[in-house]
């Protein structure tokens, strides 16, 4: 079996599809585009499915592609190396699910340009499996900077909008770049001073994660790195004041890249912080712990509050994600394991949420031509089944049981408050609390404002969801589902 799971073939599919979809061996006829690449995204999903079926906890899958005999940069003890392990199993399930559906969500809003669109997804769904599943400091580096390349042209590019929305997304692309740039500075910063005093006090040569001693660096260089790495990923994750890159890039991509920007591409940040500074330098994040939790909070309620406030509905989704990664930061900071369990399970949990509603913002500006909510109204009338996927979204979105947000939501509070760490990090959960009034607050007023109301003028004879959007929308309502009734379902994998 370890010969058909390969962890490099599971990485290099998606990269070797992006290099023949832009190649002119790929023939320019968009419906063979299109369908060749939902193809290799479904191969790519069942695939993964596989790695899920034959996962172990207890033996996590490992890989490493060398070099005639020699590792990458065996010099420096830099290896080409992967693994999947509990967290990494979640993340590389849930990133092929949500390419895929991405996938099948393009066919009515990319209109121009398909071979560069399709070729700029898969080398970015490949990036993000390499960040995923790196077991190398350094190799993890090399597909976090790879994954700017392909989330550029996908946020800015010419997909067949108009023009206004065209610049206005070209400038989102350029602060989304250096936003992310000014982050890496600091994580290559960080990872270099931990590769020279991991070998400077324990004389270890090596980039691997496994391979890191901290017992001999002292505590104060090990918070000095760890902040750097911090400051690095806060900016994906984001952390507040390091997110106002995410409400533009959000809104002003296309519906299917924006589902990817939220349900997979924050959670990168959020998967860096456990890597490096929740599992690499345990002793340093349990004494910024505190700080970090202060942080979360302000994410939390502070973007609810500012959430509450828009009125484009790709914006009030925008910002509802900053709010659930706060939740997510929160999870992480109580150094607890059922609130590390939570903020796993609400990455997946927020993923799925993020996807439905951004399709149905897509559908919704695809048929009204606009996402102000104080123009929309009677959507519910003209499109009663996109309001029946919207009704059960959203209510998942606020924490209603039977959904998966409210496992992770509730896990989150009692595992903040097993919290054996600080008195603040414990009142915290208590404080955390308004955010579920919160978001019921902005997400129900976005669902009142659109879908009830009046018919608008010139759409009685608008379209409801087509079959394609109806498999987006039911895939992930289903999982919404499943997950919300039987969360052991995930929670056995990250209880490995």
């Amino acid at each position: 079996m370890d010969i058909i799971l390969s962890i490099p073939f599971l990485v290099l599919i998606p990269l070797i599809i992006s290099l023949i979809v832009i190649s002119p061996i790929m023939t320019s006829n968009e419906v063979i585009v299109r369908r060749f690449a939902k193809s290799i995204f479904s191969f790519h999903f069942l695939y993964t499915l596989l790695f899920l079926l034959f996962y172990n906890p207890e033996r996590p899958f490992v890989s490493e592609i060398s070099f005639w005999g020699m590792d990458w940069i065996q010099s420096l003890g830099i290896k080409f190396g992967f693994k999947i392990d509990f967290i990494s199993m979640v993340m590389v399930v849930l990133t092929s699910f949500v390419f895929l559906i991405a996938s099948i969500a393009s066919k009515f809003v990319i209109r121009k340009n398909q071979k560069f669109y399709y070729s700029m997804l898969f080398l970015l769904q490949a990036a993000i499996l390499g960040i995923f599943t790196a077991d190398d400091m350094f190799l993890f580096f090399l597909f976090w900077e790879l994954e700017m390349i392909p989330a550029y042209f996908l946020i800015g590019g010419d997909f067949g909008q108009k023009e206004e929305e065209r610049n206005f997304a070209k400038r989102s692309a350029m602060k989304f770049i250096l936003f992310t740039f000014f982050g890496s500075m600091f994580i290559l910063l960080g990872i270099l001073l931990l590769h020279h005093y991991n070998f400077v006090a324990n004389g270890i040569l090596s980039a691997n994660f496994s391979d890191i001693t901290l017992t001999s660096i002292p505590i104060e260089i090990q918070m000095l790195i760890s902040v750097c790495i911090l400051i690095g990923f806060g900016v994906k994750l984001p952390i507040v004041p390091l997110h106002t890159w995410l409400p533009d890039a959000h809104t002003n991509a296309v519906t299917p890249v924006s589902m990817i920007l939220a349900a997979i591409l924050l959670k990168t940040g959020a998967y860096g912080i456990f890597r490096f500074n929740y599992q690499t330098l345990a002793d340093a994040f349990v004494v910024i712990a505190p700080i970090l939790t202060i942080l979360a909070l302000i994410n939390i309620i502070y973007i609810a509050l500012i959430t509450y406030a828009q009125k484009d509905i790709k914006r009030i989704i925008a910002y509802s994600s900053i709010s659930n990664m706060g939740l997510i930061l929160l999870g992480l900071s109580a150094c607890e394991q059922i609130a590390l369990k939570a903020s796993v399970f609400h990455m997946v949990a927020h993923g799925l949420v993020t996807c439905g509603l951004f399709m149905i913002a897509g559908i919704v500006y695809l048929r009204y031509k606009t996402r102000d909510i104080d123009v929309l109204s009677g959507v519910a009338s003209s499109m009663p089944r996109l309001f029946g996927f919207a009704m059960l979204i959203v209510l998942a979105s606020i924490g209603v049981p039977m959904f998966a947000p409210f496992i992770s939501e509730i896990l989150t509070i009692v595992g903040v408050m097993n919290s054996d760490l600080s008195i603040i990090i414990r009142a915290s959960a208590v404080l955390s609390l308004p955010i579920l009034i919160l978001s019921s607050c902005y997400m129900l007023k976005f669902l009142h404002k659109s879908f009830y109301g009046e018919i608008m003028q010139g759409s009685e004879k608008v379209n409801d969801i087509t079959v394609h959007e109806f498999v987006v929308l039911a895939s992930i309502l289903i999982g919404l589902i499943i997950f919300g009734i039987f969360p052991n379902v995930l929670l056995g994998i990250i209880g490995g």
